[in-house]
């Protein structure tokens, strides 16, 4: 059964194949996904999915989901101690490893080995440099669905929001444009494929420009599934 295990859950198609990679090497066991939420708008941060979305990928995957709640305003320090804590009640409860969908950024990679050398956990990176180009397109053939919610308008236009993550969209990229987004250039929601029991359903909502960086796109629930609460 492998190592027991927590995935790094931003609900994009980096930590899809990390799951995938996982599961299909058979050397950890996922026992459930984290995830750090913006608590000021309860969306996952960075991608801006609503976390109603979120949980029923959680639901899709057959895993239980775990949430970090940081400010919008959020310090390092404060985001660090609050991970730690997590991490802490983790390992006491047997955890060994966080698995990570990270491909190449060295920098980031160290930051997460440090932080869980800190409570002796291990960093477990299934993806790492990995060609992203053949990445893209593994996910692509395997048959997972993402759409791209979230630009970063130094490298994208604001109408690459939106586009499904697919062969064309691959071909429309800049050539400055890592095919995965991995310098944060894309965000994106996986809402189909092998690992979900069912899709995901969602509509398409408006598109926000938040400090004329980045352009969201808002997903919004099924409105047949969504509870009063998320109406």
């Amino acid at each position: 059964m492998g190592l027991k295990g927590i995935l790094a859950w931003s609900g994009g198609k980096d930590s899809a194949m990390a799951l995938h990679e996982v599961r299909r090497a058979g050397l950890y066991t996922i026992e459930r996904l984290l995830t750090t939420v913006t608590a000021d708008y309860d969306r996952v941060c960075m991608h801006g999915v609503r976390t109603a979305l979120l949980e029923r990928q959680a639901a899709a995957l057959g895993l239980p989901l775990d949430k970090i709640y940081l400010a919008a305003n959020e310090s390092q320090e404060g985001c660090d101690a609050k991970m730690q804590a997590y991490l802490a009640r983790c390992r006491q409860q047997g955890t060994e490893t966080v698995v990570f969908g990270d491909l190449f950024l060295e920098e980031v990679r160290q930051y997460r080995e440090r932080n869980l050398s800190r409570v002796d956990m291990r960093a477990v990176f299934p993806l790492w440099q990995k060609d992203t180009k053949a990445l893209a397109q593994a996910f692509i053939q395997t048959g997972f669905q993402a759409i791209i919610t979230c630009v970063d308008l130094n490298a994208l236009a604001p109408a690459f929001a939106g586009r499904d993550y697919d062969a064309a969209f691959l071909a429309d990229l800049p050539a400055a444009v890592d095919p995965c987004g991995e310098r944060g250039e894309f965000h994106s929601f996986v809402y189909g494929g092998p690992l979900f029991r069912a899709p995901i359903s969602f509509t398409r909502g408006c598109t926000i420009v938040r400090e004329e960086r980045f352009a969201y796109l808002d997903l919004v629930p099924a409105f047949a599934e969504m509870t009063p609460q998320e109406i």
